[in-house]
């Protein structure tokens, strides 16, 4: 009995020693849901990989990698074969089957966020407990892309109804729901207590499946610094250990900083303006539309606002994604901006209604405070309001505004989400357009970025989705601005290198610090 108790406290210490490290984190923001299908937004993704696990997830070098997936196999041009790791441990205690797949499957389905990225997975069949097939519409060549976005939840622990009568699987948007402050997951840390807005600490799960995990921070505490002087100057001070974003005009400071360790990255995130057709007549008129193109100087925002971290964009599509078109260029012209307003009618041009967040993208407030500024230059009179991303968001779903500014990083890794969420025509059955607040509306986007979805052969499906951008370029659809860079700075010792990449969701499961 005695050489049993002392082993089991051997192996507590052991335990405990190898997860001893606690990780003091800021970002500009936290998670405004613990319900990881309710908002499809950084912040909640950054939540996903932190208490929960994807079945598929990406590499630095954007290689797909078995997570809760220990393999699959195409069993014919329309099934995918899944095979699950055995004995993974939910938070909740129980173990993770097909049942819980078929579950979260639904869910994601769902949600309005969601359902456009799982659109064309159209059957699920469960083989057993730890193998299922997944059935797509057609010859679908984006499954694993997909799949990254797939964290299986406890079925079990969103049975029923909690003590309020709602069921707990249910979903509400920017509402007050059991999932939006419980979750069950199978990730490395669990959710050990949130102040909503400003603090949240996780702590490491010690069923945790994932031995093979360099990890060893046992506890995270993670703060909101919306500021970015306060969130670099409590990095530097030493009261935080990880920070991020870092903004372009902090980072020289930064990385002469001794004891501290900063990482970029060149990013594909694309930051945008939408124009809102249906609230601004003006800008149903594809001259106007091009007008404001042409008037916004955004290579000129990207050496002045962000300080030359950035690339100015002329598309939506970053270098190196399948859609992206090199002869679809940033384009300023003011001479031409006024020509086409006047050409359209509106020579003394009118008032607009502007939104931006403040806290979600790198310099998003000063971004459309210049763009308000440019426009003033074609007679464009914005009246700008910014806010915190939880207050921004559901404004944008109401379409608040005759101008708002949004940034999107690809889903999948692919050109088609960012045009099936930005651009399409929207569409709440499908989830098209769900991000597209500005009621942009082509048939033939939409019918070409369809036929993208059905076409497996590569230089095919860049050509479909090259002659997307320039259909899109070519109508002013919205206003390209930039993809952002990344920045994240950590003192020494805390190693961050190996866990962020350019989707901006490190992987804290598996930080060491020295």
């Amino acid at each position: 009995m005695l050489k049993h108790i002392t082993a089991t406290l051997l192996t507590g210490l052991m335990a405990f020693s190898a997860h001893a490290s606690t990780l003091k984190i800021a970002y500009d923001s936290e998670p405004v849901t613990l319900d990881i299908h309710e908002l499809s937004s950084t912040g909640v993704i950054q939540l996903s990989h932190t208490v929960c696990d994807p079945l598929i997830r990406w590499t630095k070098e954007s290689q797909f990698e078995p997570r809760l997936a220990q393999s699959w196999q195409r069993i014919n041009q329309n099934t995918m074969r899944i095979y699950l790791r055995k004995g993974v441990k939910f938070h909740s205690g129980r173990e993770m089957t097909t049942k819980d797949i078929e579950f979260t499957l639904q869910r994601l389905k769902n949600s309005i966020d969601y359902k456009g990225v799982f659109l064309h997975i159209i059957g699920f069949e469960a083989i057993d407990d730890h193998t299922f097939d997944l059935e797509t519409d057609g010859p679908y060549p984006l499954v694993e892309n997909t799949l990254t976005y797939l964290f299986p939840l406890d079925s079990e622990f969103y049975s029923g109804v909690d003590v309020r009568g709602r069921n707990k699987d249910e979903i509400i948007k920017h509402g007050d729901s059991y999932a939006s402050s419980h979750i069950s997951c199978t990730g490395p840390f669990t959710v050990a207590s949130r102040d909503p807005g400003k603090k949240i600490v996780f702590e490491r799960f010690q069923d945790y499946w994932d031995m093979t995990s360099p990890g060893n921070v046992a506890r995270i505490i993670q703060v909101a610094i919306k500021d970015d002087n306060a969130r670099v100057e409590s990095l530097l001070s030493g009261e935080i250990d990880f920070a991020a974003p870092i903004p372009p005009s902090q980072l020289g400071r930064v990385e002469n900083a001794k004891g501290i360790e900063l990482v970029t990255m060149s990013g594909t995130r694309i930051i945008l303006l939408q124009m809102n057709q249906k609230r601004q007549p003006a800008f149903a008129d594809a001259r106007v539309r091009a007008a404001v193109v042409y008037t916004i100087n955004n290579e000129r925002i990207v050496k002045d606002v962000m300080k030359n971290f950035a690339t100015a964009a002329g598309q939506l599509s970053p270098r190196g994604y399948v859609g992206h078109n090199p002869s679809l260029r940033p384009r300023f012209d003011l001479d031409k901006a006024r020509a086409l307003m006047e050409q359209a009618g509106y020579s003394e041009g009118f008032d607009v209604t502007m939104m931006s967040p403040n806290n979600r993208y790198v310099n998003d407030a000063l971004i459309a405070e210049t763009a308000r500024r440019m426009l003033a230059d074609i007679n464009i009179r914005a009246n700008l309001t910014t806010m915190p991303k939880a207050q921004y968001w559901v404004k944008f779903d109401e379409r608040a505004a005759d101008i708002m500014l949004i940034g999107w990083q690809s889903d999948t890794g692919d050109s088609a989400n960012i045009v099936e969420f930005l651009a399409m025509t929207p569409d709440a059955s499908t989830g098209y357009g769900q991000y597209n607040s500005g009621n942009y509306s082509n048939p033939e986007v939409d019918r070409l970025v369809r036929e993208s979805a059905k076409t497996t052969n590569p230089d095919r499906r860049a050509a479909i989705l090259q002659q997307v951008e320039t259909l899109l370029h070519h109508d002013a659809a919205f206003v390209p601005l930039h993809w952002q860079d990344r920045a994240w700075g950590a003192r020494a010792g805390v190693n961050i290198e190996p866990i962020v990449n350019d989707f901006n969701l490190p992987y804290l499961g598996d930080l060491v610090i020295d």
